[in-house]
């Protein structure tokens, strides 16, 4: 073929098919994890006191699941669900990192086994979505290990904006650095969780501008942004003119501290502000939104009602979080959910959606949503379950193993072996136990739970020598 006919051939080409056409037909995934908050704490989740009207706008437009649940009630092992598809007990990433508040002589019991990072040999979210082309954009927290095995880096994120070991800023306002000290040690470390920044500036916009910044980078990309905001974790700091609206709001009817409210309204901001920016580059409608957070909110700042409990306790107002999709791939329009579903799900959910062959060997405790968001189905799963063998501080926090299987929640408390039962339609706010009532009932769900606990290998707790002091 002569050279001249070639290259006209090469410029028709071009002209027909233009750069980035190809990458402009793959949809894109924005995940937004909310850090502590709690189920009651959005608009559309009942709330009359939280300014939630961005996030409330995705729930109209797609499918709110009502009974959706955190792998766990602290945030390290929720989030190792979210990059795995797999139960924190299977992983044994079962403890917020870097833990420390077990005690050698006043706990009962020794604590199960856990990790301090995520392993390199899982195949996370990113690492799947990178495989198929995607860009992978972290921009907040991490907190699923260190350098040099364990930041977002390592796990398949080619940016990382404000990724570290840390679970909370320094500070939400420039130059975003504080002291904490270890538990275990009492050792303090310096947290710095962005190198740079200016006078005034607030954490929550600024990692929304970093967000921003990724998606005008990549609006000719199939991308996938993971937004894992450090908001509303502690340290409870929000910006002063935005906390007075809230405090000028009769304490009779205020839901949480004024300061909390204000935070979840930069929360709710930055939603707004992503979406309006898909909006202008053209991508909200090839675009997969979801929405959740990674445990119940934190005791004192919000009102968990009528849920009981709060982060740390495994008790619903410690699980059950807000969970919202919709974008690409969702036909389904204000649709509320009230079939059971968890953190797990993301990773098969993500890519049945987007069209990728799913990973059954790693997401292998995750069950894909898209037929519920398509409305073209059910899906099928016997029960849900949780292993948390450790001791935190947060109030009504136990050791504990806990099955869920239709309304029925079963908890077993590892430290005493004492079994609760609750029927949740019947008794949202876990009022009467009903394990004495129901005995046969309590045992078979026994069985079931442990059942599990043996095939994912949930490390157990075992008795400590050294209670009470015992040398």
């Amino acid at each position: 073929m002569p050279v001249r006919i070639l290259i006209s051939l090469v410029v028709v080409v071009l002209l027909v098919c233009p750069r980035g056409s190809a990458a402009e037909e793959r949809p894109n995934v924005v995940l937004f994890l909310i850090d502590d908050l709690g189920w009651m704490d959005l608009g559309c989740q009942g709330s009359t006191y939280y300014k939630t009207p961005n996030i409330d706008r995705l729930a109209a437009r797609g499918v709110r699941f009502t009974n959706a649940y955190a792998a766990c009630a602290v945030c390290t092992p929720t989030r190792a669900s979210v990059m795995t598809g797999k139960y924190p007990a299977r992983t044994l990433m079962t403890q917020w990192l870097p833990a420390g508040r077990w005690s050698a002589t006043s706990h009962r019991m020794r604590e199960g086994r856990f990790l301090r990072g995520l392993p390199l040999e899982e195949i996370t979210l990113a690492e799947a979505l990178r495989a198929e082309g995607y860009r992978t954009l972290h921009v907040g927290k991490w907190h699923l290990g260190a350098p040099p095995f364990s930041s977002p880096t390592q796990h398949g994120f080619e940016v990382n904006i404000g990724g570290s070991e840390h679970g909370a800023p320094g500070a939400y306002f420039y130059p975003y650095t504080g002291k904490w000290t270890v538990p275990t040690t009492g050792n303090p470390v310096t947290k710095v969780t962005l190198p740079d920044g200016k006078e005034g500036e607030y954490l929550t916009d600024r990692l929304t501008d970093e967000a921003l910044a990724l998606i005008a980078k990549h609006r000719e990309d199939a991308f996938f942004l993971y937004f894992p905001h450090y908001a509303v974790h502690t340290p409870l700091q929000a910006q002063k003119e935005m906390v007075s609206r809230y405090q000028k709001v009769p304490k009779a009817q205020r839901q949480g501290k004024p300061v909390y409210a204000a935070m979840v309204e930069s929360v709710d901001q930055s939603v707004g502000r992503v979406m309006k920016s898909l909006e202008e580059h053209g991508l909200a409608e090839r675009t997969l939104i979801i929405f959740t957070s990674d445990n119940g909110g934190f005791a004192g700042a919000t009102d968990h009602a009528p849920l009981r409990a709060n982060k740390g306790s495994h008790y619903e107002g410690g699980i059950r979080v807000p969970f919202m999709v919709t974008g690409h791939g969702v036909t389904e329009r204000g649709v509320e959910c009230d079939v059971p579903v968890i953190t797990n799900d993301l990773y098969p959910t993500i890519l049945e959606v987007l069209g990728l062959r799913a990973r059954p060997r790693q997401h292998l405790d995750g069950v894909s949503l898209a037929p519920i968001l398509n409305g073209t189905g059910a899906i099928e799963r016997d029960a849900l379950f949780w292993h948390y063998p450790h001791y935190n501080r947060h109030p009504q926090s136990a050791p504990v193993s806990i099955v869920r299987k239709g309304p029925w929640k079963l908890i077993a408390f590892l430290e005493s072996g004492n079994l609760e039962l609750y029927h949740l339609a019947k008794d949202l706010g876990e009022a009467k136990d009903l394990a004495l009532i129901e005995q046969d009932r309590a045992q078979v769900l026994k069985k079931l739970l442990d059942d599990w606990k043996s095939q994912v290998g949930a490390d157990p707790m075992l008795p400590n020598a050294r209670f009470g002091g015992r040398p």
